[in-house]
């Protein structure tokens, strides 16, 4: 299972991917997120759900351990970009 530390850099930073413009509040932020945490945790979008996704859409790419350490790596770029 994919260890989220709960920062909210990925919810404020949805500008960065056309993928989650239909969640974007029109300033990059997740228009579910309140504080660090998502509204709608338990119905959030697929693209939300890094295990679940994995299975989806990447398992025949890469491995889950490779996939789990891009989403660490990505989360690390922008937890740094917001100071």
């Amino acid at each position: 299972m994919f260890l989220c530390e709960k920062c909210g850099c990925c919810c404020r930073n949805l500008d960065k991917s056309d993928v989650y413009a239909k969640l974007d509040r029109g300033d990059g932020t997740c228009k579910y997120l309140i504080g660090n945490d998502c509204s709608i945790y338990k119905d959030r979008p697929i693209l939300c759900r890094v295990d679940e996704c994995y299975e989806l859409y990447f398992k025949n790419q890469l491995s889950r351990d490779e996939y789990y350490r891009l989403n660490k790596e990505m989360c690390k770029k922008l937890r740094n970009t917001e100071g």
